[in-house]
């Protein structure tokens, strides 16, 4: 899956650890993303679900597809998909 990522998103909040850890994996394994903040852009979980599908954040979609959050990125890496 590394190689072939073209766009990576994740929708998080300041405050919120499983987030950061999120972000440090991504870094970890040379991956570049976007961090949408949804309180800095004012949305509600509602808002986070329209879009991506789940009310929790880390939201993490790669190439506008959502594959979860903190924990299936986990399990994606174990499984060396995150490997470039």
């Amino acid at each position: 899956m590394g190689k072939n990522i073209m766009k990576i998103v994740v929708y998080s909040t300041s405050w919120c650890g499983p987030c950061k850890n999120a972000k440090r994996l991504l870094k970890e394994r040379g991956l570049d993303f976007t961090e949408v903040d949804i309180e800095e852009i004012g949305w509600s979980r509602d808002d986070l679900y329209k879009k991506t599908g789940g009310r929790t954040v880390p939201q993490i979609i790669f190439d506008g597809k959502s594959i979860g959050g903190y924990d299936d990125l986990l399990v994606l890496d174990r499984n060396g998909k995150l490997n470039n």
